[in-house]
């Protein structure tokens, strides 16, 4: 959780707005202005669980499934990226939520992360690094499920009599439980890394190539787990110190939650989330501010030029130069008609040879003239083109 004392941040109120403007800026759009889609209620599919059978295996996981039926309802199959504030189950403060649906590759994780890394930034958090697991799809996190079962049921005597009833029916609940309470027994326990199959590891490797353009410092723990009802493939959490010091503590949490998703959607859907904690301090009530139009639009060719994109988008933050994105749309035709739609002015375009050469392409729509810029140039640039807009609160 991230304390405000020492932060740039008097109450949690002015940590929400500055959270909401990152998010906003990364494309996220506020939970209550999603436009819900009138679709029928698909049935469940024969053998799905219902709601009330979902086993949680974390208490903040109870808050997620009215997070999946809105963004299943205002899905159009195409991407819905959201954030949305929750109380904090203990009370002891307020999770800012980020969601990224109907992405189903690994762009989406390195988005919310990239979005929850510059929040923690802007709050003073220092060291940041990651921690990171994997359950894999659905036959592995069974496999893994299966051993943990096994694991608990040969070491029963050593745990606590009242979580004895669990570990027969929710082994993966339990073994989180064993961790939180520090027991000596989990190192030796399955780790569900050791499970995934050749293209899950492909898959995470996709991810861990993103997670290395950040430059965010990484570990790899078997203990970060979660609900196999809930999540499938990355897990993450983020952790730093405060601004005043102090010990390290986990400050975000989230990674991709397909299967809770799929079954409220009722139908095969992607989704990740990350949950950045913060402490209620003064007054929570966010006051939003409302940007206007912008005018740049980033595209990108080929995966290359994908990776390198979020570190290029981030500097323009900084330098407070608003731009538009879709970096979930693999070909360049779909991002020229988002661009076409959006009518920006400017399109800056990176491919391979722009990532070799370590320049970006601005074109100017008017004219169709374009300039290869240096990379370390662009934000200063575009403001000697004067392209931004002013903030409206």
């Amino acid at each position: 959780m991230i304390h405000l004392k020492g932060s740039p941040y008097q109450n949690t109120a002015a940590f929400l707005a500055a959270a909401a403007e990152i998010a906003e800026y990364y494309g996220f759009e506020y939970f209550q202005e999603l436009v819900r889609q009138k679709t029928a209620i698909r049935p469940l599919p024969p053998g799905a669980k219902s709601d009330t059978e979902i086993l949680y295996a974390r208490r903040d996981e109870r808050t997620m499934p009215s997070a999946a039926r809105r963004l299943a309802s205002a899905g159009n199959g195409g991407a819905t990226l959201a954030w949305r504030t929750v109380a904090l189950p203990s009370g002891a403060g307020i999770s800012f939520e980020l969601h990224a649906a109907g992405i189903p590759h690994s762009i989406a994780e390195a988005i919310l992360l990239a979005a929850a890394d510059a929040i923690a930034r802007e709050a003073g958090i220092q060291n940041r690094s990651l921690v990171l697991n994997n359950l894999g799809g659905a036959e592995s996190s069974a496999r893994f499920v299966r051993d943990v079962g096994s694991y608990l049921r040969k070491h029963i005597e050593t745990i606590a009599t009242s979580l004895r009833p669990r570990a027969a029916t929710d082994p993966l609940g339990t073994l989180i439980q064993l961790i939180e309470r520090g027991h000596p027994g989990v190192s030796r326990a399955p780790q569900s890394m050791d499970y995934l199959t050749e293209d899950e590891r492909r898959r995470f490797w996709d991810f861990l190539e993103y997670i290395e353009m950040l430059g965010l410092p990484y570990e790899l723990s078997g203990q970060v787990l979660g609900s196999r009802d809930c999540w499938a493939h990355a897990l993450f959490e983020i952790v730093g110190e405060d601004a005043g010091g102090g010990n390290r503590r986990s400050i975000a949490a989230g990674g991709r939650y397909d299967p809770l998703m799929s079954r409220l959607a009722r139908r095969p859907m992607p989704a990740a989330m990350i949950a950045v904690h913060v402490e209620s301090r003064g007054s929570s009530s966010l006051r939003r501010k409302h940007r206007g139009v912008r005018s740049v639009y980033f595209a990108h060719l080929g995966p290359e030029a994908r990776r390198h994109a979020l570190p290029l988008l981030e500097n323009l933050r900084q330098h407070g130069i608003p731009v538009y994105h879709s970096l979930w749309h693999e070909r360049i035709g779909e991002q020229m008609a988002a661009a076409a739609n959006l009518a920006t002015p400017y399109i800056l375009v990176m491919g391979h040879k722009e990532t070799t050469e370590g320049t970006v392409l601005v074109r100017e729509v008017a004219t169709n003239s374009q300039e290869a810029v240096p990379r370390q140039e662009l934000a200063g640039y575009l403001k000697r083109k004067r392209v931004w807009t002013a903030v409206k609160v």
